[in-house]
């Protein structure tokens, strides 16, 4: 699977901004439903749903919330460079400025997490973290995730 399996360029957003990691998810939820068609609420109560069950923020800066849902025709994956880095209870405790949403059909079972394991692969490797920083807009981001 490669990321533009599962994304386009319209599915990353430079600059976002939120105050806190509620309100990251609730913004990615309002993207994502622009996208998938999906209700934007239905989105964003499966993603609180899944971090109750832990966080999502693995390290490094990096989170890689995701969610199954019922009426999600395909995979969908959305990235995100905050403006600012948020507190989001990261495994270490760090704030959050990359983050990559990972949407999928509840019927997609390997799939799910062949994709989950490939952005997590992405997500800590630290140069190619250090490039989506130093990105200058959504399109050399779009690249670097595709490389």
């Amino acid at each position: 699977m490669k990321i533009s399996d599962i994304m386009n360029e319209h599915c990353v957003y430079c600059g976002l901004k939120a105050a806190n990691k509620r309100q990251l998810l609730q913004e990615l939820a309002q993207k994502s439903s622009e996208i998938t068609g999906i209700n934007e609420r239905v989105i964003f109560d499966a993603l609180l749903e899944r971090e109750n069950l832990g966080t999502t923020g693995f390290g490094g800066g990096t989170a890689l919330p995701h969610a199954r849902l019922a009426d999600l025709d395909k995979i969908y994956g959305f990235f995100t460079r905050l403006n600012s880095p948020v507190a989001y209870e990261a495994i270490d405790n760090k704030t959050v400025d990359l983050v990559f949403l990972l949407l999928s059909p509840d019927s997609s079972g390997a799939d799910h997490l062949t994709a989950l394991a490939q952005i997590s692969r992405l997500l800590k490797d630290e140069n190619t973290c250090e490039k989506l920083r130093n990105a200058s807009n959504s399109e050399e981001i779009y690249a670097l995730l595709n490389n």
